[in-house]
């Protein structure tokens, strides 16, 4: 247990990583399933490795390396799993940040208080009411709202969201008026989205362009001008050659549909 503890250390925050990615797990627990797994999957991929070598004859030690190389590849890739649970998570927050900052404005200038506030937020429609949970039920199990309202903060996987929380509580700190510091965060980060929405569509018109020329004129091209070379020169052109071209078409197609999505603004105005 020692061992996966002083590995633990060489992920620094990973406790903090933890949480926010709502894994419920210890550290050490964490880094001791993944250890068993990328030993388990690159031990797998070293015996195949070396059922592969040994039919050709080549050295020993290329299994060998194959298994650390495998492990170690897999063993990294398991500890970015809680990177990737908070990205997923805040994207999917951010869609809804505006609403939910709203929902709460709105109830804040019906002369709601700001714990009920709370409450019917938690209650409400969309991905924002579990993290609005949290803070009810640290509340509920009698935690102050401004310490609540710490942790939530602290442990969000939004930036957006965080800032939201952050006035909020500054306000109450501060005892000014919760409303006008939330209406002011809810009106700048509606501007940041504007202009992540403007930023895309410049890089939709390039991306686009792009595909135009990458994936539809030079293929065209390039297949009419291999049609008419092929026949001048009698060379052989069979049903397998169109299906590779067509495979390498298609693999174009989705790495550029990857690309739309992955340009694609999170936001929801």
């Amino acid at each position: 247990m020692g061992f996966l503890k002083e590995l633990a250390l060489y992920f620094p925050g990973l406790k903090t990583t933890l949480r926010t990615a709502h894994i419920d797990t210890r550290p050490e627990e964490f880094v001791k399933k993944n250890l068993a797994n990328a030993l388990f999957i690159g031990l797998m991929l070293g015996i195949l490795t070396f059922f592969l070598t040994d039919s050709i004859g080549m050295p020993i030690y290329i299994p060998l390396l194959s298994f650390f190389l495998f492990f170690s590849l897999i063993f990294f890739t398991l500890m970015k799993k809680a990177k990737t649970m908070i990205t997923k998570r805040g994207r999917d927050i951010d869609k809804e940040v505006l609403f939910a900052g709203r929902f709460l404005l709105v109830k804040l200038n019906a002369g709601t208080p700001l714990v009920n506030a709370l409450v019917q937020a938690s209650k409400s429609y969309g991905v924002a009411n579990k993290y609005f949970k949290e803070i009810v039920r640290d509340i509920e199990l009698g935690t102050t709202i401004e310490e609540a309202l710490d942790n939530a903060t602290k442990y969000s996987a939004s930036e957006k969201f965080k800032h939201i929380l952050f006035q909020i509580n500054n306000a109450l700190k501060v005892g000014t008026d919760v409303s006008d510091y939330l209406e002011a965060t809810l009106d700048e980060i509606a501007e940041e989205q504007l202009i992540e929405i403007k930023r895309y569509g410049k890089k939709l018109n390039s991306i686009t362009m792009l595909y135009m020329l990458v994936a539809v004129v030079l293929p065209s091209l390039g297949m009419t001008l291999f049609v008419v070379i092929a026949s001048l020169t009698s060379i052989q052109v069979d049903l397998t050659l169109f299906l590779v071209f067509v495979f390498f078409l298609l693999v174009l197609d989705l790495i550029f549909l990857s690309l739309f999505r992955t340009i694609r603004p999170n936001v929801n105005i």
